[in-house]
This record gives C-alpha cells, structure tokens and sequence, in this order.
C-alpha cells in the first residue's frame, strides 16, 4: 500500500484517529477538522532589477473557538495550499494541548528566499500583511516566524500592519526583536521546551540525558539551538545535519563550532573532526535521541524501520507519517510528538503576547522557568492521556487537544 504523503490528508488522519476515541458526533468531528478560513493572495513584488514578480501567498485559520487564530508564516519554493492546511490544524492541536487561549493558523508564500535580497524580501513581506491584513490582528489572528522567516520578518510584519492602522500595535506578531516587544527567551523557546520534554521522556526510560548519544537532522532554528542546549545539558551531540548534507563523530561534536563553521561556509559539511553523512544517514544512526527539525514526512514507512533511536523527539512539523508512526510504536521507540515536542515556541510566543497586551515585561529566567512548568505539565497530561486509552503519544496529544477544543465549541454553541 502507497503512503500518501500529503500533509492536510495526514492532519485529517491524524486527527480521526484520535476523534474515534472521544465518540463525538460526527456534526461536530466535523466542524473540528475543517478549516475555518483560507485565504489565498496574490503578492506582486518590485525586484531589484526593476522587474515585478508576482508570488501567491496563503493564511488559513483552522479553529478560534478558545481564542485568536495563532500561527507562523513560511518562505519556501515548496510551500502548498494543503501545506499551509495542515500546519494551520497542526497549530490548533499544538495550542490545545499547551492549553493556551489561542485557535490554529499559518501563513505562506511560494517563494526561494535564499536567492533573494533583504531589499526583495521586505518588499515581499509588506506586499503580503497588506494583502492579509484584513484577517490579522492582536485579537483576530497573530502570526509568528517560521521556515526562513525571522524577527526581522516580523519587525516588518508589525511596522506594516501598524503604519496601516495607524498605531503601533506590539501584539499582532511575536518573534520580534526584543527591542520591539519581542520576549526575552523567545529565540531559543522551541529547542528549550523540546529540551524539557525529552528530559522528562528520559526520567521515563529510566535513563540519563547526561552522556546520551543525540542525532539531529536540521540545523536551522530549531535544530541548531536544540543542539547547543542539549549539549550544555550534558548529552553528547554525535550527528546533525543541513540542506546540503550532515556530520557525524561517534565520540561527539561541538555544535557551537559546528554553527561557527555554517555561518562561515554556508552548511556544517566539511568540519574539521567530523566526517560526511547524509540526511537519510542521519535518521537511521544507533543513538539514544532523535531529534528530526528539519520539514515534514523525513521518516516514512520506507525507513521508518531504520531508525535505531529509544526516543524521537519532533522539533519539525509533521516529519513523521502515519504509517512511519506504527512502525517506530512496533519497534519500542517512545515517540514525542510535534505538538508536544515542538510547543514551546507558541508558548513563549503567548508569554510575548501578554507582554505586548499589558506593557510589562518579564526576565528570560522568569520566561524559561514558566515554559519549563507549562512543558512538564502537558508531557504528564499526554502521558496520563495515553495510559488512560492505551495509545501512544501522538494519539494521546491528539485525544487531549481535540477534547479542548471540543469542549469549548460545544459550550460556545454553533451561530446563528
């Protein structure tokens, strides 16, 4: 049986799996797994050269019942429509299990951002909040950084919505510069919540983060800082990885040295110490931890069955299929999933979003020591979930999201 590798058409999967165990009626599973609102734009851009360029950009709103619609944007040549769908569905599970007051949404633009200016990308980026500005805002939708989007992006994210409404509005983006709203600890919130989770899943097996063998397959935001942080935990860093290929020493890296190197060279191959591997190489290393932060569907059901990994933490989106998912649960691997492993960054980015609302703002110690509480609290909750329905992780996030989300569209009523 061919695995189809659609994003949406896996978010949709996904969440039936979990929806069977919560007997919901089908009106309202319905209602659940349907995009609110999907907004297709077309982004025509001035070029350096004098040329117009016309990209098409998307934002989809999965689900506001328990709040604003809460989402990054992506800069990719392969970003999609379905993509941008699932992503947005991603969301909404992901704040549901944090139990933050937020709904789904994510943005897009089909675009190659690396073969593009700082001048192009502006241009881009102020083309598209205009064309969906009338869907955005502090309590209708707040986008966030994303694949190839950065606090720069969203300087610029804040400054065009704002010069357009005609104040300067902090909250209708987080993953800003600090010195425009942006929280204390934001940066580094992904790989640190992951960081949180996978110590937890350790206490789990019984086994030490101190000296445990990490593979990382990504090295951009996430990937890159989760590597540092794991290594500052006390775990030894053996592989990670890039667009352009990975590295690998049995007797560890250093991810500090192996980020000066890509600053410098453009990708972490060639450092000196290490030796070549590829992406798929990566994956299927003996290690203790898994950490696939790169894009979606890395692990399928054609090399699931290579991974050799006790635990796989998702710092990405999506990277593991359905059916890759079954074959690493046969296999005994304790699977931490996207919208848990990867939640601290919409955590944080709800802590800057009530700073921007009250105008107060909070130390990185303060910011760290809440995420820290917020992570282990929904780790215990996916776990005491999954005991309770006898299923794995991704399902239990899934049964404990979708029971959220459904409570407080029940209890809201369907208008009119």
């Amino acid at each position: 049986m061919k695995e189809n590798l659609n994003p949406y058409a896996i978010s949709q999967l996904q969440f039936d799996q979990a929806a069977h165990y919560l007997k919901l009626d089908p009106g309202l599973a319905q209602v659940l797994r349907t995009p609110k609102r999907q907004m297709v734009v077309s982004v025509p851009t001035k070029m350096d050269d004098g040329s117009v360029k016309v990209f098409e950009g998307y934002r989809v709103q999965h689900n506001i019942a328990r709040g604003p619609a809460k989402g990054g944007i992506r800069y990719h040549p392969n970003v999609t429509l379905d993509e941008v769908k699932a992503l947005a569905a991603w969301m909404a599970w992901k704040t549901a299990v944090m139990n933050l007051p937020f709904g789904g949404g994510k943005g897009g633009v089909i675009c190659e951002p690396r073969k593009m200016s700082k001048g192009e990308l502006e241009r881009m980026t102020r083309r598209y909040v205009s064309e969906i500005l009338p869907i955005i805002g502090p309590e209708r939708d707040i986008p966030a950084p994303d694949v190839y989007t950065d606090e720069q992006t969203m300087a610029w994210v804040m400054d065009t919505y704002s010069m357009t409404v005609g104040y300067s509005s902090l909250g209708v983006v987080t993953g800003k510069p600090v010195s425009l709203g942006g929280s204390e600890g934001r940066h580094e919130a992904t790989a640190r919540g992951c960081l949180f989770v996978t110590q937890e899943a350790c206490k789990g097996k019984r086994m030490s983060l101190r000296g445990a063998t990490v593979a990382i397959q990504g090295f951009g935001n996430a990937g890159g800082i989760a590597a540092r942080l794991f290594h500052v935990a006390g775990a030894k860093i053996i592989a990670v990885s890039d667009s352009k290929g990975g590295i690998h020493n049995p007797r560890g890296l250093d991810p500090i040295k192996a980020l000066r190197y890509k600053e410098k060279s453009g990708s972490v191959v060639g450092l000196a110490g290490t030796s070549k591997i590829s992406n798929p190489d990566v994956l299927a290393l003996k290690c203790d931890i898994l950490i696939p932060a790169a894009l979606e569907n890395v692990i399928t059901s054609e090399n699931a069955s290579d991974v050799k990994a006790k635990i796989v933490a998702e710092a990405a989106n999506g990277p593991i299929t359905p059916m890759a998912d079954d074959v690493l649960a046969r296999k005994g691997v304790f699977l931490l999933p996207d919208i848990l492993a990867n939640a601290g960054g919409v955590t944080v980015s709800y802590f800057e979003w009530v700073q921007d609302l009250q105008n107060f703002f909070w130390e990185e110690d303060q910011v760290n020591a809440k995420l820290e509480t917020m992570m282990k609290r929904a780790f215990r909750e996916v776990c005491e979930t999954s005991q309770k329905y006898r299923v794995n992780m991704r399902v239990a996030a899934y049964i404990l999201a979708i029971g959220r989300v459904a409570e407080a569209t029940l209890v809201r009523g369907l208008f009119p």
